[in-house]
């Protein structure tokens, strides 16, 4: 099944829902950056929350940048998202190895440590709004939760998970972000706790075949549940050979004699899909002619 978001609302406008399945996205990445899998995890729950925190952006080129530096080992993880489900993200030590927590599971919050979230949305004015939280349990969802509590004094339950295979590969990955609107009542508010603590987990849900759209009717069915839109997802990175030569220009001409001289190839990666660039001393010599006629 492919990638997708859903927009919902409930409780008659008072709640509003995002859900997804992201287990495709997921595995792009972690093959993309071959990354061990406490790292798969963090960076997959990290890739999730960015697909529906970039879907509540309004317009085309409107961009939400989760970052989290930690002390962890992992020692952080960056993610950007767009309105139209493209998402691409890093982890700062794809390569991080340590035990099982306490619950015998993946342990995200060892891996990431003690840190700070910073939520990034560029909505096209002079500065983009930036946000920022301690973590409060490097798990990522309570973390998100209560950045929305606290810096957009929005109540939000978030939910987010990755499920590996014994080959390490993703074998399923999802979560939901439910948003009470001001107005909502207690009623509504007790109704949707009381589903949600009684659901099994999200990648136990997702695995046993069940969409974004039942996984909300399981929370917010009995609220009037109403499907607004969907949206196909995945890891998208849109970096080019066009793109990497207008970062070399920008080093500047000291930068690019200094390449020519040396007489040797470069490669260029980039960061968020781990592709690479090569470019000889030809390529380096023409970059550096443009930035003379300049």
């Amino acid at each position: 099944m492919s990638d997708y978001i859903i927009k919902a609302t409930a409780g008659k406008g008072s709640v509003r829902a995002f859900a997804c399945l992201s287990t495709n996205t997921c595995e792009e990445a972690r093959k993309a950056h071959n990354t061990s899998p406490v790292v798969s995890a963090a960076l997959g729950r990290m890739l999730s929350a960015g697909l529906m925190m970039g879907s509540m952006m309004k317009n085309d080129k409107d961009l939400t940048t989760l970052k989290i530096e930690g002390s962890g080992p992992m020692k952080g993880v960056l993610v950007t998202a767009d309105n139209k489900g493209g998402v691409k993200g890093y982890p700062f030590n794809p390569l991080v190895i340590i035990p099982p927590n306490s619950k015998g599971k993946l342990d995200v919050a060892e891996a990431i440590g003690v840190g700070i979230l910073t939520v990034i949305s560029d909505i096209g004015l002079k500065e983009p709004y930036v946000g920022q939280v301690e973590l409060i349990s490097g798990e990522i969802a309570e973390d998100i939760a209560y950045y929305y509590a606290s810096s957009e004094q929005v109540p939000s339950a978030v939910a987010l998970g990755v499920l590996m295979n014994k080959d390490n590969t993703v074998k399923a990955a999802g979560g939901f972000i439910i948003q009470l609107m001001p107005g909502a009542d207690e009623e509504v508010i007790e109704k949707i706790e009381e589903k949600i603590g009684s659901i099994a987990p999200v990648t136990t849900l997702i695995s046993e075949g069940k969409s974004p759209e039942d996984i909300l009717e399981l929370i917010l069915g009995d609220l009037n549940l109403e499907i607004n839109e969907k949206i196909e997802a995945g890891f998208r990175c849109n970096c080019s050979r066009e793109r990497i030569e207008k970062a070399l220009i920008s080093i500047g001409r000291k930068e690019l004699e200094t390449m020519v001289s040396e007489n040797k190839p470069i490669e260029v990666g980039c960061h968020f899909c781990n592709k690479k660039y090569n470019f000889n001393v030809n390529d380096i010599e023409q970059i550096l002619e443009e930035v003379k006629s300049k």
